[in-house]
């Protein structure tokens, strides 16, 4: 029997929850998985009243029910599961961010810009997506879900800068480095990702 309620899988600004497929499978099979979709983004339909960050949150906390939960997120989605843990500590047991933002800005850490990218391969996504700032900064040291931060040396998007920064600023944060892979490493090396991830939610 799981230890928690339930595992939430939060995808980037692709929108697609399949991205955590490969590891969601590779997880004790008693788990219980959540896998959410982004409205509007990347391909995925959009929905009435989804209209930013904060909205997707409240799908996060709507899919969490009761608690606690871990959530695992990718990039975007990695700053959603931040907000969530910050306006509702109560739902979220442990956080996996990898490759995040984080809500820092990234300018100062030679981050690669994917706007214009994203907006071609993916020309109907809400505009939203590409013009919303968060900064969390000033708040992650609030934060006290246990947290792991999956990290490539080799991501332009968000360099392991990022990574390590973050460690500094989340209270129970700990970097895991998985060298020379690009930003979607964990939907393309689950192999490498899910034993961390596991371990993480496991762990006492």
């Amino acid at each position: 029997m799981s230890p928690f309620a339930r595992v939430l899988f939060l995808p980037g600004a692709a929108g697609e929850g399949r991205f955590w497929a490969g590891v969601a499978e590779r997880l004790p099979g008693s788990w219980e998985r959540c896998s959410l979709d982004w409205p509007g983004l990347g391909r995925v339909p959009g929905r009435p009243g989804i209209d930013g960050l904060a909205d997707l949150a409240r799908l996060a906390v709507e899919a969490a029910g009761a608690g606690p939960a871990d959530l695992v997120a990718q990039s975007m989605g990695g700053v959603v599961a931040l907000m969530v843990a910050l306006t509702r500590p109560d739902l979220v047991r442990r956080l996996v961010l990898a490759a995040t933002s984080g809500g820092l800005d990234l300018a100062p850490f030679g981050a690669a810009e994917w706007r214009e990218e994203y907006a071609r391969e993916y020309p109907d996504a809400a505009p939203w997506i590409r013009e919303e700032r968060v900064d969390l900064s000033a708040r992650l040291a609030t934060v006290r879900a246990p947290t792991l931060l999956l990290w490539s040396d080799a991501d332009p998007i968000s360099p392991l800068a990022v990574g390590r920064r973050l460690a500094t600023l989340l209270p129970a944060a700990r970097l895991v480095v998985v060298p020379g892979l690009d930003h979607a490493f964990a939907r393309d090396r689950p192999d490498l990702v899910a034993p961390h991830v596991q371990a993480h939610l496991e762990s006492r």
